[in-house]
């Protein structure tokens, strides 16, 4: 069994942001000899998240809006409260909102690898949620599974 991992980095844009991240973990998968396995993909921050869905813009600002409303920005939290924490930056954000979306999404997902390709279904993307913008983000990739030399 062949184990690939890369790291690749977004530059993401002011507040909610979805982005489809399936050509970066294609042009990974492709660059290895892995024929048959799974793709981990998983979102390094507790401000981000990671979802299979649809890529379409008026869903996309429909996911946004459940979002907003889900863990609205102007609501009252105590993670807010930053002169009660300690040892926080002095360049600290009130984001409480966003760790609680990203806590109410995922972290992770697995795609299967079947002939070299990922198995996604006609209409799936896989979506990386920026709930905190903006920043520079990673996303970690591993790929494992059989090789094309192995047989």
């Amino acid at each position: 069994m062949s184990i690939v991992n890369q790291i690749f980095e977004l530059e993401t844009e002011v507040g909610i942001g979805i982005y489809d991240i399936t050509p970066q973990i294609k042009d990974l998968l492709a660059s290895t000899s892995i024929r048959n396995g799974q793709v981990l993909v998983f979102s390094r921050h507790t401000t981000t998240a990671l979802a299979i869905n649809e890529y379409e813009e008026r869903l996309l600002e429909d996911v946004k809006g459940f979002l907003r409303k889900l863990a609205p920005a102007d609501d009252r939290y105590l993670h807010n409260d930053l002169h009660l924490r300690v040892g926080i930056p002095d360049d600290e954000p009130m984001n409480a909102h966003s760790h609680l979306m990203a806590m109410m999404l995922a972290t992770s997902e697995i795609i299967p690898v079947v002939d070299g390709r990922l198995a996604l279904g006609t209409y799936q993307s896989v979506l990386f949620f920026e709930l905190d913008g903006p920043r520079r983000r990673t996303v970690f990739c591993q790929i494992a599974g059989e090789s094309q030399d192995s047989g």
